[in-house]
């Protein structure tokens, strides 16, 4: 199809909106979206398949801003196209409540599907969200009824391609040869301080091509040429492998700064948003102007998904007439409710001390047939994390319906494919590595919290009882630093009958968890009624009798809190343990809940087998903290134990002289 004066206009109405936003905001980066609006009006018009009615509709093709910076270009497609937004939603881009902010955020604003901004993120979304896709059309799509087909679009940078978490993701859609996942990379030759040439001056497209993906390249008219732009698309949907497709374009196209990095990340100034205007052909004045036809032409594309919907709607009805329980499944899986019955596992004495990782594998096989939709896997460490799911199949090309995912050494991707995936509707995903290796996959645990996603992350080996394997494997800031995050729970279980509790309260959670786990066998405490949605509990003494001594504990160092309490109570000291699997669940709880479990007038000591960060809130000004405020080391774990004071004798001793002190 012809580059015409037609399409010249709708691409500049996406510029002039885009400009203007970061203008009267004083703030934000009107670069990407001259350049890059030519390859965004061919995707969303010719071929995004979306309806602006409904932007949750379940078969929609999913769009990623990749580079979320640009967030002005996704703005005014979702104005234009009549997706939800308003025209003062692009007037108050960036302002305090506005729907519009710096860079795009699920729930936040209607059309955007995932939350961008650190760069790389939204790459690795994309295969998650393209992973869901594929998973979900191998689970639930029949011979003559396909109700899951749908595309993922992910438009990215230079900085998204530089940043290793892109390369992560990358490499693993590849080798899983996810057919339906588009890259669009605009390739425009600049970064925010200099011409990409100082540091990026690999080939690109080679890079993804030895990936295993289909890679083309539109080299013409500084990324106008839409109709070479529609061929690459047309030919990329075409191709069973994921596409890459690198566009040539011009940062800041048509304004005085065309070309160079100072159109990045800063407002052009009026007078430079005026000569732009003149040199696209717009009218100058007033800002926020769209002619009519232009503005209902638009509003066709977003209007023209409806058919789409109804079409598939028809389909999807008599799929459901074929196959109700498949239908009933499906339909509980994307409302984001648990099935009536799910098969939680019982433990006894019987089983003896067992590492709450082996305990948590027996709870996550023992749940997963119920749980169709919890799917997972590792950081290749599944035989150490205890999160394999038996019986049920690998993720791989031909067997997408294998609910085991396996991500290789690539803890960041994992982590933002996971998002993707939960973002993606139908599916609750977990992810597992081991905890000191949360370090590499914190930017999309974070971006987790801040977008609310439905993910699991499981750590073991969650402290300095790794033992020989010393400080690099062992974590001691990691619980602090996960405590430190809003919206994120931790739960860090003390046996197996906690650790079952862990799970049922993730699983029931509509946010992201992680679930903190032993390599060390610990001792069954009894089976018990665990109130893990209020954090913390009384496990021993009498909850209704002030004692004169409260330990606190979390994980493995509870049942040595209890031990320690065996010695004080043998020298006459009243003591009451107290577990608290989740400080934030704790917390959140009224102050009359929280002082009836460590009553404000007791002695207070917290033993927990990392930073002793956060502590200070529960054990008061004159409490004391058993923990470690250093690096570990090597050596059997007994003996570390005993060199860091996590024996009995120590905490009783440390109690003790706290209580002589009081």
């Amino acid at each position: 199809m012809p580059y015409t004066p037609d399409d010249q206009k709708r691409i500049n109405a996406i510029r002039a909106l885009s400009i203007d936003a970061v203008q009267k905001a004083n703030s934000g980066h009107p670069g990407l979206p001259l350049g890059a609006a030519p390859m965004a009006y061919v995707l969303w018009s010719r071929h995004l398949r979306f309806n602006a009615a409904d932007p949750h509709w379940s078969n929609r093709d999913r769009f990623v801003l990749s580079a979320g910076h640009g967030s002005a270009l996704l703005y005014s497609l979702i104005y234009l196209t009549g997706m939800g937004l308003d025209l003062s939603d692009l007037e108050n881009f960036r302002q305090l409540h506005s729907r519009t902010p710096g860079h795009p955020e699920v729930h936040h604003t209607p059309g955007v599907e995932v939350t961008t901004g650190p760069l790389g993120q939204g790459v690795a979304n994309a295969v998650g969200l393209a992973m869901a896709e594929a998973h979900l059309s191998a689970m639930y799509n029949r011979p003559g009824r396909t109700i899951v087909d749908h595309h993922t679009y992910c438009l990215c940078g230079d900085g998204d391609l530089m940043e290793g978490v892109a390369s992560e993701a990358a490499s693993l859609a590849g080798h899983l040869q996810l057919g339906k996942l588009i890259l669009l990379y605009d390739d425009n030759l600049i970064s925010l301080a200099a011409r990409t040439d100082v540091t990026f001056t690999e080939d690109r497209g080679a890079r993804f091509e030895a990936y295993g993906w289909h890679t083309q390249l539109v080299r013409s008219e500084e990324g106008n040429d839409v109709a070479a732009i529609d061929a690459a698309i047309t030919a990329a949907k075409a191709d069973p492998r994921p596409s890459f497709i690198a566009v040539r374009t011009e940062i800041g196209f048509g304004s005085p700064r065309a070309g160079t990095f100072q159109a990045h990340g800063e407002p052009l100034g009026a007078d430079n948003v005026r000569k732009t205007k003149e040199v696209l052909d717009w009218p100058t004045e007033p800002a926020f102007f769209v002619p009519d036809d232009i503005l209902a032409w638009w509003r066709e594309v977003g209007g023209k998904g409806a058919s789409l919907q109804s079409t598939w709607q028809s389909e999807y009805d008599a799929w459901k007439s074929a196959e109700p329980d498949l239908a009933a499944q499906y339909e509980r899986a994307l409302a984001g409710t648990l099935p009536e019955h799910i098969s939680w596992p019982a433990f006894t004495s019987e089983n003896g001390a067992v590492a709450t990782r082996d305990a948590g594998g027996m709870v996550l096989n023992a749940i997963a047939a119920d749980v169709p939709e919890l799917v997972g896997g590792s950081a290749d460490l599944d035989p150490s994390t205890k999160t394999y799911l038996k019986g049920l199949g690998d993720f791989q090309p031909g067997n997408y319906a294998g609910r085991n995912l396996h991500f290789g050494v690539r803890e960041h991707a994992m982590g933002a494919i996971a998002n993707g995936l939960s973002l993606h509707g139908g599916l609750v995903p977990f992810t597992a590595t081991f905890f000191n290796f949360v370090d590499y996959m914190k930017a999309a645990v974070r971006l987790s919290a801040l977008s609310g996603t439905k993910v699991i992350f499981v750590f073991t080996h969650d402290s300095f009882y790794v033992g020989e394997d010393g400080p690099t494997h062992q974590p001691v800031e990691q619980l602090a630093g996960l405590r430190a995050t809003p919206n994120l729970i931790v739960l860090r279980p003390a046996d197996a009958v906690e650790t079952r509790e862990a799970w049922r309260f993730a699983l029931g959670h509509n946010g992201p968890s992680s679930i903190v786990l032993t390599r060390q066998k610990v001792p069954f405490l009894g089976e018990r009624s665990v109130p893990i949605e209020r954090g913390a509990y009384v496990i021993h003494g009498d909850p209704d009798k002030l004692p004169e001594i409260v330990l606190i504990a979390t994980g493995s160092e509870v049942s040595l809190a209890l031990d320690a309490a065996k010695l004080l109570e043998a020298g006459g000291t009243d003591v009451r343990v107290v577990s608290m699997p989740s400080m934030e669940l704790f917390a959140a709880q009224q102050s009359g809940y929280r002082d009836a479990i460590i009553p404000p007038q007791a002695a207070r000591v917290s033993i927990e087998a990392g930073a002793t960060f956060g502590w200070h809130r529960w054990v008061g000004e004159r409490g004391v903290t058993v923990g470690i405020d250093h690096f570990g080391a090597s050596a059997p774990a007994q003996a570390i134990a005993t060199e860091f004071g996590f024996t009995a004798e120590n905490v009783a001793a440390v109690a003790s002289r706290l209580l002589v002190a009081s």
